[in-house]
């Protein structure tokens, strides 16, 4: 909902940031970041995390920017793109209620720069994957939101993807003290979490395409 000033109201901001949280998961990255990053120093290590974070950031953004201006092109109504990206994200919630959303590999002594160590996986699709650009397209609607919306859901993004540095800053302490048993544990409470916000997206979808009240 928009005030006068073409803003948000806090109720929204939380939703939307709660979404993004969900969807980007600081924690469950975490094991991937230290498969990604196994026989680096912790600076290292470090500049892997901020590269990685910097380039899903800036491929989001273009999304942001670009992504509906795509859909127009290829004529595909905004309400069935939600559709389409809410069971995406249904499967996603899925996946990661099973624990099979990623699978750590060892990229360790593979004679990869840090940039490339940082895009793949970690980046991409890890960060910013299939879930994370339907989300920010689904959240940036220019049908529904307004620039001044648009550029606060892109703050918050920032903020989502600032958590995953801090979670990368403690990879070591959050291993040693939830194990990995603790990290899959909040990865499937998230993926129960996403599965209920994608029906959620589901119904709404299927509402504005029948023309139904919401």
């Amino acid at each position: 909902m928009s005030n006068p000033m073409g803003l948000t109201f806090p109720s929204d901001l939380l939703y939307e940031f709660s979404t993004l949280v969900v969807v980007l998961d600081p924690i469950a990255t975490v094991p991937v970041f230290m498969a990604v990053t196994q026989g680096l120093e912790r600076k290292e290590a470090l500049r892997v995390g901020f590269y990685s974070l910097c380039i899903a950031f800036f491929i989001l953004l273009f999304f942001i920017v670009f992504g509906q201006i795509f859909l127009s092109t290829l004529k595909i109504p905004m309400a069935s793109f939600q559709l389409a990206g809410s069971i995406i994200l249904f499967t996603l919630g899925m996946a990661m209620i099973k624990g099979k959303l990623v699978e750590p590999t060892d990229n360790s002594a593979d004679g990869r720069s840090l940039v490339q160590r940082a895009a793949y996986p970690l980046a991409m699709p890890v960060i910013a994957g299939s879930g994370s650009i339907l989300t920010v397209v689904m959240l940036t609607n220019n049908d529904t939101r307004t620039v001044a919306e648009q550029a606060q859901t892109t703050v918050l993004l920032i903020l989502c993807l600032s958590l995953h540095f801090i979670s990368f800053s403690l990879a070591g302490y959050i291993k040693k003290y939830i194990g990995h048993t603790g990290i899959e544990t909040i990865g499937r409470v998230f993926g129960l979490i996403l599965t209920s916000l994608a029906v959620t997206g589901i119904v709404i979808a299927i509402k504005i395409s029948f023309g139904l009240p919401q």
